[in-house]
């Protein structure tokens, strides 16, 4: 799927079938979704430019993400998706700058490029400015990643009142639910790595935008380009901490099991503790020697299952007194 984005945010489909017609001046953007084999030797025909194949975006040396070939200027980042889902991964863009229009091609639907499609209406632009389209769309793409950290944030924090709240103190926390606890915490891990991993591709595209002669001959796509740098950087901060966050959510939820693992064990050692006396007596009395006198008692039973009793008494007041339990 092929779309032509005009000055004004004009949103037309090119036909990917037929013969190659020059595009209008006006176009600045032209969005390639999913795009087949003939669909990029179609815009190829049209832009004169060879295109990244889905194969080509995947590579990650730098050197194959961020080259300039003649006028023409070629650059990938890897954007993250599907964050609403739970299921948070990344997908690789590739951004084309070409006689003055900026070209993407992608293999998904990440949300920014929808948000920067339905807002492209209200921005200044001229035609031949695919590079101010460039930096405006990597706003959208900033400030999207800055809404899925905060909301990383806000779940994290509901995680850890959940966990470590007044509510939960004193509780006891069933395996299940100890496990649950870790599924979550693995879900908001990954979805802060990915992120991390997109930023950093992030800041490496708009290190090289800036580095671009017309990019810095242009005061006001400069400028924005230096403000989504800055954006992207802090971020990468912001991110880190998160990521330490949930490093320490993560070891104490691991603290927590091992601590419903030991008072378990410590269950089993004090019934252990109070019920051996009481297992020695009965060993005792219930060797089949001759000669043991107590066997022939009248009261040999009753006294020995009072004596056991209290053994137990005495086992319980002590494992007390020790603050066992």
């Amino acid at each position: 799927m092929i779309h032509l984005y005009k000055v004004g945010g004009l949103k037309t489909a090119l036909p990917s079938a037929g013969s190659p017609v020059p595009l209008e001046d006006d176009v600045v953007w032209i969005d390639m979704l999913d795009p087949t084999e003939a669909d990029l030797r179609h815009v190829e025909a049209i832009v004169g430019v060879e295109l990244p194949t889905r194969e080509s975006l995947k590579d990650i040396e730098p050197s194959s993400r961020f080259y300039t070939e003649g006028e023409t200027v070629y650059m990938t980042a890897s954007l993250v998706m599907n964050v609403d889902l739970g299921l948070a991964h990344l997908t690789d863009v590739g951004f084309v700058l070409a006689g003055g229009r900026l070209i993407t091609i992608r293999h998904a639907e990440p949300k920014p490029f929808f948000l920067f499609a339905a807002d492209m209406k209200r921005l200044d632009l001229q035609p031949g400015q695919g590079s101010k389209v460039l930096a405006y769309l990597l706003d959208t793409i900033v400030d999207r990643t800055a809404e899925i950290l905060e909301l990383a944030v806000s779940k994290i924090d509901n995680l850890s009142i959940a966990v470590f709240g007044e509510g939960a103190r004193g509780r006891r926390r069933p395996p299940a639910e100890l496990e649950s606890r870790l599924i979550e915490i693995s879900t908001y891990h990954r979805l802060v790595s990915k992120t991390r991993d997109s930023l950093t591709t992030l800041a490496r595209l708009a290190t090289y935008v800036q580095s671009l002669g017309r990019v810095r001959d242009d005061k006001q796509t400069k400028d924005l380009c230096r403000i989504v740098s800055h954006d992207i950087q802090s971020l990468a901060e912001h991110a880190s901490f998160v990521s330490s966050n949930i490093s320490f959510l993560l070891d104490s939820a691991l603290g927590l099991i091992n601590l419903e693992q030991n008072n378990i064990m410590k269950l089993f050692s004090v019934v252990s503790v109070v019920f051996a006396p009481p297992m020695l007596i009965a060993g005792i009395y219930g060797m089949n020697f001759d000669k043991m006198p107590e066997l022939h008692w009248a009261i040999g039973y009753p006294a020995a299952l009072v004596v056991m009793l209290a053994t137990m008494v005495l086992a319980i007041y002590w494992l007390r007194s020790r603050g066992w339990f």
